[in-house]
Order: C-alpha cells, then structure tokens, then sequence
C-alpha cells in the first residue's frame, strides 16, 4: 500500500491566485499521482476553480480562510495580525502535523518571519535562508541566500554553507561540493570583515564538500562552484540580475529572428535547438525555493509565477519530502556542531562557539 504526500497549499498568495495555485496543483496531480492537497483560502473564490478540475476534487481539502497577505505587508505585521489568513494556516498544518510541506506564492518577508515563528529553526542554526538552483554553463548551481537575511555576521555565513553544501549532495547528488563565497574579488584582502571571517572559518571548520574560496559575479553563470554562499541582499540582487539578463538575451533573438524573411528562414531551420533553449533557461523551470534551516519543508514560490512555474514548486516540494532532505541536514548539523540530546549543543561545542564568537 503506497501513502500519501499531503501538500499545503496557500491558495491566496502571488500575483494571480488562486486561479494559478489550483491549475498548478491540477496539473502537478498528473506528475505527482500520491500528492494529496490542502487549499487555504477564501472558499467563495477557491471553489468554484476547484470544481473546473474533476481529478482534483478527491485528492484535495479546502479550509476556509478569512484573511490574505498583501505584497505589501510588513513582516512583523503579518506575524502579529496575519493569525486567520491563508499563509498562517498553511504554515500552521505542517507543525500540527497535517501537511508533509507548505508552499506559498505570496509575501517573501511575511513567509519567512511567519515560517520561523511557527516552525522554528533546526538546532544548531541561527537564521534560515532561501535556497534555489541555478542554471550554469556547467549544469547546476546551489545559492543561497536569495533575499531573507540582509545582514548576515560570518557565522550565519558559515551556516548557510553547511545548509547549501548538505541541499546540494540531496538534490544534486553531488557528494563533495566545491563552495564559494560571492565577494568583489578573490584575492583574501577583498570584501567586508564578515566575509573575510567566514572564510578564516571554513578554511579551519570541516564541513561538507571543499572550500574553494571567494568567488565573484561572472562566476555564478560560469559554474565555477557548486554552492555560492552570501548575504540576502547581494543574493537577489544577484538573482533578479540573472533573470533579467535571461529575459534581455531572449528579447534580443527574438528581434533578430524577426528582422528579415532570410532571419526568420534561419528561425525555421534553427527552431528545435531553440526550443531546446527555451527550456535550459525558462524561470518556470527552476521554479520553487525552499526556506532552509526550518523543522520542516517550507517551499517559496515566485510571486509572478503561471500555473506550470507553480507546478514545478509543488515538485521541488514534493521531492524534498520523499527524499527525506529535512532529516538529513538534521543529522548533519548534528555532526558538525555536536547537537546533543534535546537540540542543545554539547559543553565542548558550546565553549568553542562562545569563543569565536557564535551563538
């Protein structure tokens, strides 16, 4: 007898929800035949798309919620007066243990600060970070963090390595990952005193995979290592740059291909491998970041997404359900910081961690 994964959805966070929430979660439920849904959302609104799907109905629980998160909304004020709205309630179902994951479109701050109230965050770390796939000219990168954490001191740096390094073995299957830190040069002189700590750090902590050292911009497209380590802000600068570029180079063949009949003869001829190209760097398909560090699966869907970039979250979701992903950082944190019985650090651990200056 197989069982089933339950997946909370927030069916009113993003752009266009809930109409791309439960199309995506339709069109999920022809990829992922053992998920099982929880909507949350405004029933009046969510219903009627609901009953447009009739292979979605049996597998899928709606629970009325009376209140939304806006784009706009402050964290703290989300936390504070959110208590009935979709995201809280989605939340709510994985710590009351009725949901394996919660996925969300809506408010990236509101998510986090929400997420972490709830939740909690592992022993052992400090701060959680959004974690995604990157694509490069060597396959696939992990980064992180992509827009949480501002301000970061070197230890939730080294944090975030340990989480990234640990999510790209899982996902990957990469068993030593190369990690870099993203700085304004290589050379150890560069960047701000945090990150030249964090190195000194990872240079004498072992943690998984090898440390290769700074890295820079041009390389993140270039695949230079598997992880990029660095703070929230200069990650969705980062981020948003890469999508940005990505669009601006796909407006740019278009044009061309469009610019004579001999271009658009090239077009015709050329049309498979531009296909192929369209699906290497469509954003829907790297779609889905999870919120790393919690005690339990959190996955941020892009606020613009469509229903097909939404089913890919649902995706990312679900895998690192079945594969477990939450217990094995457990268990590497573990190792790493000397977790003891009770999610505390050992004596040892805790002395060394005072002494450099971690919490």
């Amino acid at each position: 007898m197989t069982t089933s994964t339950v997946i909370a959805l927030d069916a009113m966070g993003g752009d266009r929800a809930p109409e791309i929430v439960v199309a995506g979660a339709a069109l999920a439920r022809e990829r992922y035949p053992k998920v099982k849904y929880l909507f949350y959302g405004n029933e009046p609104q969510v219903r009627p798309l609901l009953d447009r799907y009739p292979t979605l109905l049996p597998i899928s629980e709606l629970r009325h919620a009376p209140e939304s998160i806006s784009a706009d909304t402050r964290p703290s004020v989300a936390l504070r007066q959110g208590r009935q709205s979709s995201m809280r309630l989605a939340i709510n179902a994985v710590a009351q243990g009725d949901a394996a994951c919660v996925i969300s479109a809506g408010n990236t701050g509101a998510l986090m600060a929400m997420a972490k109230f709830v939740l909690k965050t592992l022993p052992g770390i400090d701060r959680p970070a959004i974690v995604n796939l990157i694509p490069t000219k060597a396959g696939e990168s992990v980064m992180l963090d992509l827009g949480v954490n501002v301000d970061c001191d070197a230890e939730n740096l080294v944090q975030f390595a340990l989480m990234g390094a640990i999510f790209c073995r899982v996902v990957l299957g990469i068993s030593e990952p190369s990690i870099g830190l993203l700085n304004i040069g290589t050379e150890e002189v560069k960047g701000h005193d945090e990150l030249r700590a964090a190195a000194a750090i990872m240079r004498e902590r072992p943690i998984p995979g090898t440390f290769y050292g700074f890295v820079e911009g041009n390389d993140i497209a270039l695949g230079t290592v598997d992880v990029i380590v660095t703070d929230g802000f200069s990650g969705n600068i980062a981020l948003k740059t890469l999508e940005g570029t990505a669009q601006l180079i796909t407006w740019f063949m278009r044009q061309t291909f469009e610019s004579s009949p001999l271009a658009r003869l090239g077009y015709f001829f050329a049309r498979g491998a531009m296909r192929k190209l369209r699906l290497r760097t469509d954003p829907r398909r790297y779609n889905g970041a999870m919120l790393l560090g919690l005690q339990g699966v959190c996955v941020k869907s892009h606020g613009g997404a469509d229903h097909e970039g939404f089913a890919n979250a649902i995706g990312v979701a679900y895998d690192l359900v079945e594969r477990r992903f939450n217990d094995r950082i457990s268990e590497e944190i573990a190792r790493q910081y000397g977790i003891v019985n009770g999610g505390s650090l050992s004596p040892a651990t805790e002395q060394a961690a005072l002494t450099n200056g971690t919490e």
